[in-house]
Order: structure tokens, then sequence, then C-alpha cells
């Protein structure tokens, strides 16, 4: 069923918080037709015009859902999370009028480990996802740090001192230190893929792939 969802498919978002709303938001810049709901006036009221569609509604309600065709949606994100009670509830609902591809906000993992058991496909830990994330990026030469469930990394960062000025076959990024470049930004120009003949210098941006722990050791070297 997951396969036969468009990738155009309109969304249904519940919940109008700062988490809501960004997903909302940025769903509407890609070009997606949202229908985004919350029980807050203002908040609807302040989405209005953001969005393709707001509706105040109480999706704890699963007539109310089925008023406004929460049914005919495949892919829904319940971005509750301040009551888990309403976050279960909600999620139950969409569950039991069978949205193919439901997201769900936990705060905890034991709100998740409720909201994976009564059918959510995908949990969201957003403060804890952005916790692990800045942690990574305290150090200063990461600019954008995406980790993988398998501990595999893509990261935006500044090449240290070791692998500039030489291309990337005569450093030894690879055999020296595990890592992958995979992309390349000059000043001025867009991102190209790194090939052995790369030559990077300390004004490039570069796109790297390893271990989480391969990344650290290598944002580590010198300057």
């Amino acid at each position: 069923m997951v396969d036969r969802i468009r990738h155009n498919a309109p969304v249904l978002v519940i919940g109008l918080g700062r988490f809501g709303a960004a997903t909302a938001g940025q769903l509407d810049r890609l070009g997606r037709e949202v229908l985004a709901i919350d029980t807050d006036a203002g908040l609807v009221q302040k989405w209005a015009d953001r969005v393709t569609h707001t509706v105040q509604a109480d999706a704890r309600s699963i007539e109310t859902l089925r008023q406004i065709g929460a049914e005919d949606f495949s892919i829904a994100v319940v971005a509750v999370g301040s009551s888990i009670e309403a976050s279960v509830l909600i999620t139950a609902n969409l569950v039991d009028l069978h949205v193919p591809q439901i997201w769900a906000k936990a705060i905890s993992q034991s709100h998740g480990k409720i909201l994976e058991r009564i059918g959510a496909n995908h949990v969201i830990y957003p403060e804890a996802e952005a916790g692990e994330r800045v942690a990574h990026l305290v150090s200063g030469r990461m600019l954008d740090f995406i980790e993988f469930d398998d501990d595999f990394a893509l990261v935006k960062m500044y090449p240290p001192k070791p692998i500039r000025g030489v291309n990337l076959s005569e450093s030894g990024v690879r055999s020296r230190y595990n890592i992958t470049v995979v992309g390349v930004k000059s000043p001025g120009k867009p991102f190209t893929y790194a090939t052995p003949d790369t030559v990077v210098s300390n004004h490039d941006l570069i796109i790297v792939s390893g271990t989480s722990a391969d990344i650290e050791r290598f944002a580590a070297l010198e300057a």
C-alpha cells in the first residue's frame, strides 16, 4: 500500500504547534496540498493564508475527522505532543479510519512505543533528534549532520587541513579516515559530485559520509 501512495499526495497535519506548523509550512513550500487542523482558533487563523486549508476541529473525535474527510488522506501527521492522551487517541482514530501512512510525534520513548503499538507507521522524536544533531554541530567544523539508524551519517562541513590542496586520491581520505567525500561546493558555485581528482581548498564546503565515530574523528583533525 505504501508504494501506491502518490509522491505529491495531500497531507493531513493535526496540531499547529511549533512542530506541526513547521511541517505544514514546509510541505506547502514544497507544493504539497495540506489540510492543517487544530483546536486553537488563533493558530488556525494564523496559518489560514500559509497553507492550502486550515480547519478548527478536535481530532480526538473520530466523527469530526470523518466530517473533514480525514479518511480520504493517504498521509497524516499527528503533531500533537503536549498531551499524550490526545496524541494516542488521535492516532488511534486515524488507524480506525484506515489512513495508510501515519507519522506521529512522541515526547518520550514510552509515548513512542504506545504510538507504534496502536498503528503509527513512523514515530518522530523532534526534541531528542534536534538535541543529538546539535551535539554533533557544536564542535564548529560541522554545519549540518544527518544520522541514519545504522550509525551511517551524512555531514556538511569545512574540509580539515590534511585533505586540502591535493586531490582526494592523493589525500587518502577514504583509506586513512574511512570517510567518503561525496560532494564539494566552491564559493559561488553549486555542489558537484566529488571524484578522485577533486581538489578541495579551505574556502570549500564538503559533504562526507561514514560512521558517526569516523566523521567525529575526521572533523577533529587540524583545521
